[in-house]
């Protein structure tokens, strides 16, 4: 299996989240397939303040109107896939099978090929309805990973709570990291 990983990015605030951990899977030498919602990319535009299309080598964008890209087939092989951050329309989608764009496609591979996905909702607060789909989505198989940093590495800035969260989909990726400082560790 070919190291590679999918990146879906939706409306919801918190690009900077996925921003981060593209950053961070390029730099240990990942190939990273992206897609974002039509929200998404502008929403990621709006928060990061550039062009959210652009991105550094290793990176492959694609249209979520594509449904005939590489990563909407259970053939193509990839170590897992992160949403995030996650609207809960998304996650709607995804935890009702139903959709009609590459994003929610590409997580329903992940989930019937039995490949890692992790889902990271920003928003808050949830309703009935927003926990029922995310119990959807981890008994198929999936992770519900909250975008709630921790706060006993007494974390200084903005990108410290950035680094937890990353950090943390990472962990469950099983890829070393330095981002924050462990419990119990100096």
């Amino acid at each position: 299996m070919k190291n590679r990983f999918i990146v879906g990015i939706t409306g919801a605030s918190g690009s900077i989240y996925a921003d981060k951990l593209i950053k961070v899977l390029v730099e240990k030498g990942y190939e990273v397939h992206v897609v974002l919602t039509e929200t998404g990319l502008k929403v990621m535009e709006y928060e990061c303040g550039r062009n959210a299309l652009t991105f550094s080598a290793g990176v492959i964008v694609h249209s979520n109107q594509d449904l005939f890209a590489p990563i909407a087939s259970g053939s193509f092989r990839s170590k897992g896939m992160v949403v995030l951050p996650s609207s809960m329309n998304t996650l709607g989608h995804i935890a009702g099978g139903t959709g009609d764009g590459l994003l929610s496609r590409a997580a329903q591979v992940m989930l019937k090929e039995r490949r890692p996905f992790i889902v990271v909702p920003r928003e808050t607060p949830y309703t009935i309805i927003n926990i029922e789909n995310m119990l959807r989505i981890a008994k198929a198989g999936g992770v519900i990973l909250p975008a709630s940093p921790g706060f006993y590495h007494h974390p200084e800035s903005m990108g410290d709570l950035v680094d937890y969260i990353v950090g943390k989909i990472l962990d469950i990726l099983n890829i070393e990291h330095d981002l924050f400082q462990r419990w119990g560790e100096k």
